[in-house]
């Protein structure tokens, strides 16, 4: 696990000190090595640098940059399939110095170019320099658990795992992209490709970048799409075998994430996908796994849970207590780690168990994925209700009364009622094809009420982010996850884990994000995922190691009282960002608006009371990273 960065001048005054403080501003992510290399020729200069976690092959013969023939590269991440790959390379005739994956990926990019990335099973994003095409190939793995930025204006290509390395190249230009606030207001986050500042952005997962020295220019392509396997026809596969074979592929993606040179844990929540992992992999050894839970007075407190399900497992169990008080205290620190603007306040919970977690381990395996692969989440089950009454209504009345809900909804009705008549209205005047996902976007989004209020300038990109072709898709459930999938798991859960983990210079890794259990996922019958209950094919596969007894619950995040201690302990934070002095300095929202919404959040009046948040955590980011 690393940090990487770098830059392609073609006005060549970029130097080693440049790109040595690019380098340092990562140090978090891989404090044990760091390296970096300028390649110069007559219209460029060529930077690589690379901070190193290390965690396999902890020699100096791991060192990154790593070079091989003409190819130069510095990767953030692990191929975990690397020594099966090195093995077919072996027998290929191909020499190894070390037992890195690096060298694998290198000599796999030598021999089958950039189709090579197929082979490779595991979490990446990398940067490969071929001194002969002069040529630079940015590729980002499947799912997108590990990030990339780029960035190109004024003859500067830049790129690095965290946007805070771009900061520290002078001829870097931070102008705020105002559609990506208005995303971000929306979403908590800012969807990819999109990125806070004009002329950056994020590779999409499952993407390629060339970028070509002689032309000045660079190509994107997609080599994998989770939408691809929703497409493919439903498996005719019983329910029996169906289950059998995601055991196998759970079992060989989980296995797969233990290999290291390092001590690795796991985070136990105590739910099912934290359950599944904890289980089957503790089923086949003798050693008993680290497991780590953070545990909470207040909010959802699924320690006690968890404890149970370790002792039930046999697992070596660490669970902390954090107070208020230390909750409270990595506020102030979330806009360093999320160096864009972003507003998942579970970032705190997770960074903590991540500081517990480090100091017995250097790799946690985390449990995400489970509820966007097979269909866990509570929304599906609104969305399924929703749907079928929207069935029910013949064709020709849905968008007459869609605009008849509209009308409704501007009356001064009670806000659940006015959320469901916005919901109904949007979904009922859509093209049939388009329910789930326009379901989905209010889901996210704020009202419409809120935004045009809150704003200075209206929003200039009306595309919505749910906007992928579903015409192939068989069900509106799939669309669902596949949306989950590719958008809200991307951008939310991983940033928020890659971010955690590696402000403590920890890796974590997702073993359900092996791209071989969403591809057989993605085609079993919907009922497999969603019949009796959500998430039936997994947790019929947890019951075989757990009691039903111990996992019958109602499901609940991992969440903390935010917005409580914002109107107590934290309300100063609100006062000294939120006041019309530091509104009208940023220069985008409405400062009478935002007291308005201040008062509202203090008085219980405000329904959406996430918008505080959201806002809070923008004008700190401005004030870390704008001035």
């Amino acid at each position: 696990m690393c940090g990487i960065c770098g830059f392609i001048d073609f006005k060549s005054n970029s130097d080693n000190d440049v790109l040595n403080k690019m380098v340092s501003a990562l140090h978090h992510r891989g404090p044990d090595d760091r390296g970096s290399d300028i390649f110069s020729f007559d219209n460029a200069l060529v930077g690589l640098g690379q901070t190193r976690l290390s965690i396999l092959d902890l020699s100096p013969a791991g060192h990154q940059p790593m070079h091989y023939e003409q190819l130069s590269i510095v990767l953030n991440g692990e191929i975990y399939n690397f020594k099966d790959i090195k093995k077919e390379l072996s027998e290929l005739g191909h020499k190894f110095k070390s037992e890195s994956d690096t060298e694998v990926v290198l000599h796999s990019f030598a021999e089958w170019g950039i189709d090579c990335v197929s082979k490779f099973i595991g979490m990446f994003a990398f940067a490969i320099f071929n001194k002969k095409t002069f040529e630079v190939s940015f590729i980002r793995d499947r799912a997108g658990v590990k990030p990339l930025y780029y960035y190109w204006e004024d003859g500067l290509f830049l790129y690095a795992s965290e946007l805070k390395a771009f900061h520290a190249h002078p001829r870097f230009k931070k102008k705020i992209n105002i559609n990506a606030v208005h995303q971000y207001m929306d979403y908590g986050f800012i969807p990819s490709p999109y990125c806070i500042f004009e002329n950056c952005k994020k590779l999409n997962p499952g993407h390629i970048l060339r970028f070509s020295i002689e032309k000045k220019a660079f190509d994107i392509s997609k080599y994998w799409d989770v939408n691809d396997s929703y497409r493919l026809p439903k498996s005719k596969v019983s329910y029996i075998d169906a289950k059998n074979e995601v055991e196998k592929l759970l079992q060989s993606a989980f296995e797969y994430r233990m290999v290291s040179d390092v001590p690795v844990g796991v985070f136990l929540s105590g739910g099912y996908d934290s359950t599944a992992v904890t289980a089957l992999l503790q089923s086949n050894r003798t050693k008993k796994l680290k497991t780590f839970t953070i545990g909470f007075e207040e909010g959802n407190n699924e320690a006690p849970f968890a404890k149970e399900i370790a002792k039930h497992i046999g697992t070596d169990h660490t669970e902390y207590y954090c107070t208020t008080k230390e909750a409270q205290e990595i506020i102030p620190d979330l806009t360093y780690y999320y160096d864009e603007p972003f507003a998942d306040s579970s970032a705190i919970p997770t960074i903590l168990v991540s500081k517990l977690a480090k100091e017995s381990v250097t790799v946690a395996l985390s449990a995400d994925a489970g509820d966007e692969i097979f269909a866990g989440y509570n929304y599906y089950e609104k969305l399924q209700n929703n749907l079928a009454l929207i069935a029910k209504i013949p064709n020709l009345f849905r968008s007459p009364l869609g605009h008849l809900f509209h009308y409704a909804s501007t009356f001064n009705t009670p806000f659940k009622l006015k959320n469901k008549l916005d919901v109904l209205s949007v979904v009922l005047k859509s093209d049939p094809t388009q329910y789930a996902q326009s379901f989905q976007h209010r889901f996210f989004t704020i009202s419409e009420e809120i935004k045009n209020k809150l704003f200075k300038n209206l929003f200039q990109d009306s595309k919505t982010i749910f906007n992928n072709d579903y015409s192939a898709f068989e069900d509106n459930l799939s669309i669902a996850l596949a949306n989950d999938y590719s958008i809200y798991l991307q951008n939310d859960i991983l940033t928020k884990v890659d971010r955690a983990t590696m402000s403590v210079s920890l890796e974590g890794r997702e073993p359900f994000l092996d791209h071989r259990i969403i591809e057989y996922v993605a085609q079993l019958p919907r009922e497999y995922k969603f019949g009796t209950t959500p998430k039936r094919i997994l947790k019929d596969i947890v019951h075989k190691y757990i009691p039903i007894q111990l996992m019958d619950r109602p499901k609940t995040g991992f969440t903390i009282s935010v917005n409580a201690w914002l109107k107590n302990d934290l309300a100063y934070l609100l006062e000294e960002y939120l006041n019309p002095k530091k509104i009208d300095e940023v220069g985008l929202f409405q400062s009478k608006y935002v007291r308005k919404l201040l008062l509202d959040f203090y008085s219980g009046r405000l329904h959406d009371q996430s918008v505080i948040w959201k806002l809070l955590q923008f004008q700190m980011w401005y004030d870390k990273w704008m001035k």
